[in-house]
């Protein structure tokens, strides 16, 4: 299997953890990312230290709780298919509970941080929905910790893919930095299916082809974007759901597209 692939578990451990990518794990310095499950009524206790992390639930709903706040039913989607999310962003240094109020699915994106900003309370009617692209180029955009909202490094955003569709597209990559043009940030792709039985693809190249892989991932898999550029294709009769957690030195969303394919654009 690709080192760019994580694939998810069918079970959780004793954590209650299907998936998860640390800096260590994935060779890198900023992005990590993990996935609970838990069941109606457990517990857990996180702690954030030198991490500022976002919560989103894919599912279900969960109380939140640290020595200075309290947010409760955080969620309530039935799947990520089902409408724009909820989220809380929790700075570093912020140890939490978790409580699951319902079965819950639950994404943790987390990034290191010195500072942060104040806690962060995201609901779906905050969430600007936006469609991105034409044709078979369309999909839906659910920012949720983007550069207008408050944070040292985390980037979060959901992307909603049609099937038969094209996400990602053109291909664009942010390998370096080299402001105003492009910055380099690291990402992970968290893909989920409708139905969920589907798979679907992933490129991801270097302009020298020292990288150039094709990915086929399934429904809870993470695909790794260290370098390089990247598109994804939704397969007729699968609908594709990703979320997408960005982080590097400077939190900025700079990209540059592929030329060979830029006047797609235009």
């Amino acid at each position: 299997m690709s080192d760019l692939l994580v694939a998810s578990k069918e079970e959780p451990d004793a954590d209650g953890s299907v998936v998860k990518v640390t800096p260590e794990s994935a060779r890198w310095e900023y992005v990590g990312f993990e996935v609970l499950r838990l069941a109606a009524g457990r517990a857990v206790e996180r702690l954030t230290g030198g991490e500022e992390v976002c919560l989103v639930p894919l599912s279900g709903r969960c109380d939140v709780s640290t020595a200075e706040n309290e947010w409760r039913g955080v969620g309530g989607r039935e799947s990520v298919f089902d409408g724009a999310p909820h989220a809380l962003y929790l700075p570093p240094g912020t140890d939490h509970g978790i409580e699951a109020v319902t079965d819950l699915e639950l994404a943790v994106a987390s990034a290191p941080a010195e500072r942060g900003a104040e806690p962060l309370l995201v609901r779906p009617e905050d969430v600007e929905v936006e469609t991105r692209g034409e044709g078979n180029m369309e999909r839906r955009i659910h920012p949720i910790l983007m550069e207008d909202r408050p944070a040292e490094r985390l980037l979060v955003v959901e992307v909603l893919t049609p099937n038969g569709h094209w996400s990602s597209y053109p291909p664009h990559k942010h390998d370096r930095e080299d402001p105003p043009r492009e910055r380099y940030l690291e990402e992970t792709y968290y893909y989920r299916m409708r139905p969920e039985q589907g798979f679907a693809l992933q490129r991801v190249y270097t302009e020298d082809r020292s990288l150039d892989e094709t990915l086929a991932f399934h429904d809870g898999d993470v695909v790794l974007v260290p370098r390089g550029y990247h598109v994804v294709s939704a397969p007729p009769g699968y609908d594709l759901y990703y979320l997408n957690v960005m982080a590097g030195p400077v939190r900025e969303w700079k990209i540059k597209n592929d030329p060979a394919h830029e006047w797609l654009l235009s």
